[in-house]
């Protein structure tokens, strides 16, 4: 497949191994042909790695598919899903996970990605609505500004939300990024 073709998250066979696409970057200088820099993580090691590639240059696609599977604990060190479709359980360790492992909730649906056979990652629903267990106490105005506060989530994760939020409200968020989308009722 073609470099530009890649997407983060996607998976590549490359210097002997498989990697997944962990960042990527477009890069079109003012002199000279524009390249793409690479963060890749490889699935068997969980080695990261920055790469430059030519744009227009071909790497070999690694067979990858997203599995429906279901969150169901952690041991502190692997987090253990089940593949709804096998029925089969799965332990990832917490750095193959990266920044999702803030965002899991007990039960909650996702995606197991499975490359060449073997799972190496999940895949969080784009956004999720979730419970603010801890939030400092609000002012009087609060709704007036744009400035935000952090406050702690139901999974243990501190995100930052508007100063209105409190103590007990559900808010949705982008689970990508962690960032606030809006307040549900």
């Amino acid at each position: 497949m073609d470099i530009s073709k890649l997407k983060k998250g996607g998976a590549i066979n490359w210097k002997h191994g498989v990697w997944t696409a962990t960042d990527i970057t477009f890069v079109n200088p003012g002199k000279g042909s524009a390249f793409f820099r690479i963060k890749l993580r490889n699935v068997e090691t969980g080695q990261l790695v920055e790469n430059t590639f030519k744009s227009g240059e071909n790497l070999d696609e690694a067979s990858m598919v997203h599995n429906p599977a279901q969150y169901l604990y952690n041991n502190g060190t692997n987090y253990t899903f089940m593949d709804n479709e096998s029925y089969e359980q799965v332990e990832l360790p917490a750095e193959s996970l990266g920044n999702v492992v803030n965002f899991l909730k007990d039960n909650m649906e996702v995606k197991l990605t499975i490359v060449n056979g073997r799972a190496v990652g999940v895949q969080m629903p784009p956004k999720e609505v979730y419970l603010v267990t801890e939030a400092p106490p609000g002012v009087k105005g609060d709704s007036a500004t744009g400035k935000t506060m952090a406050v702690t989530i139901e999974t243990g994760a501190t995100v930052q939300v508007p100063l209105f939020v409190k103590t007990g409200d559900k808010v949705r968020l982008n689970t990508e990024t962690g960032e606030y989308v809006e307040r549900v009722q």
